[in-house]
């Protein structure tokens, strides 16, 4: 009807605007004469403007403003700016401090930091050199020695500076939890829910309590690509769980933008990429086994788009994986086994324990996380307000029998996988068949942040409980149209009323953990003389990787996965530093420089280092937060 009506009004004579001279004031043949409904104009135009342009025709401006108007109102740009918004309130006050600060502690969340500056120094300076990072001197490849954050280099060319590092880090913090909610909210609705299913399953993704205990690690909040890629899909080969394949509704453009969006969530890290490729690998298996037994009407496009959008996926998942594999096998301390698997892998009771980072649950479970080997890997609840309406959405919802069959048989897999070792056998039938079979599984640390799909599976399931009960009060309203005498006001109600447990799922995921003061560097990093070697070195040198992007000098420091080989060497001969004999076998090891933090010393490997002996040959500097030796001066 706008197209219509803006066709309409440009089809009919102006009016002349009752100010405006008529026709006569300008030939009707002079193209430089305005539009004679612009009284402004005309006057500049009579004053010998010749700059004046000629006014757009008020039909296409009207059905300009229209569409900017429709646009603002649409329920994707509304949801995008809800799901922004959300992550600031939940996280807050984060958005306040945020070149301050850091979520949870300064352990890993400073490591990840780290290579974000990375990837932006190596990306303008040396592309090619990204794979060898100044840490972990003098290893080759230490940037795969943990998840890349490779999807985030855009982002990542702004962190040039420690404090812009920071920055960054922090708002793709925030960035996760709203692209978390957006993905599934954008699954839900394609998948065929109501608006309020569709937000609870999205916020549930989103906030699960389990996430708490990974605010450290961005690369697993890193989620949201997921959902949001199988909705592109989805919504590509016009396919959703109400109403099944539309041969009408296929885009083929939805269907490429999946598989790029797929890439880009492998690309941040291949803990949660690996299997999230399997995943895909099992829905292609199925989707051809559906097209070979019930044909169904595919255009060329839609085979097309599938073929150059699953090819540059593969090649791209491909390509890391075979940077990975080298890694692999130049490192065999890199691999894990069973007992150590085992020790990270959720037990039993884990998913519906909370970890201790969450508000509503956290004090109320500390007796049973002490129960568990490693809690923060551990404590998995997805939250009770999202397993009630789920277990309700078994038996009542708007999706089929054999759906809710399907997403329940679903969930018990992945519950099975997730368990690792600690599932029934030692995880025989579930998750050793993967460790053993299948490429790429063996990397994998802890199984249980696979509990990522259990939530999402859960979300469809108390989706369609809401969605449910939406379809019933409408039908309700519809029967009050037909029969005058009936009310309507009850169904708007309980609409309404679908939007609380929202709120009960929004609560559940609510945090206590603190935002951590970033400490300064002691000293200047950028005037080191490197190769650097900072004591005491272990689980702080995540802070000695982010200082040192100021400058990026070379340092032997350096936290990932696993602990090298040689770098274990070089922390086992410094340990009686500053002793003649250490030097000289970190000279010979090629250190140049040496800087003790003392206050870091008490309760550390290295406590009894002699901080007031100048040793012989070696230039000693002293401040107030660092001892800095030039081994050869």
């Amino acid at each position: 009807m706008a197209t219509l009506e803006s066709e309409s009004e440009e089809g009919r004579e102006p009016e002349a605007h009752p100010a405006a001279p008529g026709p006569a004031a300008a030939p009707a043949t002079d193209p430089a004469a305005p539009a004679v409904d612009d009284p402004e104009r005309w006057r500049r135009f009579a004053a010998g403007d010749p700059a004046t342009p000629e006014a757009a025709p008020p039909g296409r401006l009207r059905a300009a403003g229209r569409a900017l108007r429709r646009a603002a109102r649409s329920e994707w740009t509304l949801a995008g700016l809800f799901s922004a918004l959300l992550a600031v309130a939940m996280t807050w006050p984060l958005a306040k401090d945020l070149d301050s600060v850091i979520p949870h502690d300064t352990g890993d969340p400073l490591l990840l930091t780290y290579i974000l500056g990375w990837v932006g120094h190596a990306l303008v300076n040396d592309p090619a050199g990204i794979w060898d990072t100044n840490s972990f001197w003098p290893l080759t490849d230490a940037y795969l020695f943990t998840d890349t954050l490779l999807g985030y280099a855009p982002a990542a060319l702004f962190a040039t500076t420690p404090q812009n590092a920071l920055i960054v880090y922090n708002v793709l913090y925030m960035g996760t939890f709203a692209l978390a909610f957006l993905g599934a909210y954008a699954l839900l609705r394609q998948l065929g829910a109501r608006v309020a299913g569709s937000a609870l399953g999205a916020a549930a993704f989103a906030y699960a309590p389990w996430k708490l205990g990974q605010a450290g690690h961005l690369q697993v909040l890193s989620c949201g690509g997921i959902a949001l890629a199988l909705a592109m899909l989805a919504r590509g080969h016009g396919w959703s769980m109400r109403e099944g394949f539309r041969a009408d509704r296929q885009r083929p453009g939805w269907i490429i933008a999946g598989w790029l969006t797929a890439l880009w969530q492998f690309t941040i890290g291949a803990g949660l990429g690996i299997p999230f490729v399997y995943l895909l690998l099992g829905i292609g298996v199925v989707v051809g086994l559906h097209w070979l037994v019930l044909r169904p009407r595919l255009r060329w496009q839609t085979l097309a788009a599938n073929g150059f959008g699953g090819s540059v996926f593969s090649l791209g998942v491909l390509w890391i994986a075979d940077k990975h594999a080298v890694v692999a096998q130049t490192y065999p301390e890199s691999v894990r086994d069973a007992d150590y698997i085992a020790w990270f892998s959720p037990t039993w009771q884990s998913f519906i324990i909370a970890p201790q980072e969450s508000r509503a649950w956290g004090a109320a479970h500390e007796a049973a996380r002490a129960d568990l080997t490693w809690a923060p890997e551990q404590a998995l609840l997805v939250g009770f307000t999202l397993m009630a309406l789920a277990v309700a959405g078994l038996i009542w919802s708007c999706w089929s029998g054999w759906q809710r069959f399907w997403l329940a048989f679903g969930g018990a897999v992945v519950f099975a996988i997730s368990m690792g070792p600690n599932f029934l056998d030692h995880g025989s039938w579930a998750w050793a068949l993967l460790y053993a079979y299948a490429p790429g599984w063996d990397a994998i640390r802890t199984p249980g942040r696979l509990v990522l799909y259990l939530t999402l599976i859960l979300a469809v399931l108390a989706a369609g409980t809401l969605t449910r009960i939406a379809d019933e009060a409408d039908e309700v309203a519809h029967r009050a149209r037909v029969d005058k005498r009936l009310t309507v006001k009850a169904p708007r109600r309980v609409h309404a009323l679908l939007f609380l447990p929202v709120a009960l799922v929004l609560w559940e995921g609510l945090t206590v953990a603190p935002y951590v003061a970033v400490p300064q560097a002691p000293v200047d990093m950028s005037e080191l003389e490197g190769p650097v070697l900072f004591l005491p070195s272990g689980g702080g040198d995540t802070k000695v990787q982010y200082w040192s992007i100021d400058g990026f000098v070379e340092v032997a420091n350096g936290v990932a996965a696993f602990t090298p080989n040689e770098q274990a060497g070089l922390r086992s001969m410094s340990m009686d530093f500053p002793d003649p004999d250490a030097i000289a076998s970190l000279r010979e090891a090629g250190i140049e420089t040496v800087v003790v933090q003392p206050g870091a010393l008490s309760g550390s490997d290295w406590a009894g280092i002699d901080t007031e002996t100048d040793p012989f040959g070696v230039e000693v500097l002293r401040t107030e937060t660092a001892i800095v030796y030039d081994l050869n001066p």
